[in-house]
């Protein structure tokens, strides 16, 4: 039995939620989202709430059940709330900034890395930390751990790219006899 699928998804006040052939739309004040899904859980709509149900009692219904319940509620936070992920540059001369829908990251190669902004998202430099925001939970975080590939933090020094809150645990560089 799944805890996230027994538990109903609250609709809050201002978005819609629809589901037809098999793709679940989501609208809210930041924007429109869509998740196909498969025939393996059945989607209620009623009183303001989502409820799914497995299909069959098969073991892939069952993991289907609780991961499709998982998404749901991530639509409707991201189009109500939004989803922020912050990245934090470590190293001197290490810095990044926003060019047109363009990040440009100076990391210590010999050239600019320049990646381009995923439609739907945002993104701010301020000092040392990079903050990516959008309303697609999955967009967000991988483009977070795109930047985060460019320069992977190093456990000798710390220098890199990290998320805000990872620690990096250090190594003894080599001792003098």
């Amino acid at each position: 039995m799944s805890r996230l699928g027994k538990n109903p998804v609250a609709i809050p006040a201002g978005v819609e939620v629809s589901f037809t052939d098999g793709v679940m739309t989501v609208k809210g004040s930041k924007g429109t989202l869509t998740q196909p899904m498969r025939d393996d859980v059945v989607v209620t709509i009623a009183d303001g709430e989502v409820k799914l149900d497995p299909a069959n009692d098969s073991k892939e219904a069952n993991a289907l059940w609780g991961t499709y319940a998982a998404l749901t509620r991530n639509l409707i936070t991201g189009v109500t709330d939004g989803f922020e992920k912050k990245l934090e540059i470590e190293g001197v001369g290490y810095r990044a900034e926003v060019a047109g829908n363009k990040l440009v990251l100076n990391v210590g190669y010999s050239h600019p890395v320049e990646l381009e902004l995923p439609e739907g998202l945002s993104a701010a430099v301020e000092k040392n930390v990079i903050t990516i925001s959008g309303i697609d939970k999955e967009v967000v975080g991988q483009f977070a751990a795109n930047i985060r590939k460019v320069r992977p933090p190093e456990p000798y020094k710390g220098k890199g790219i990290r998320y805000q809150g990872e620690y990096i645990i250090r190594k003894q560089g080599k001792k003098a006899v």
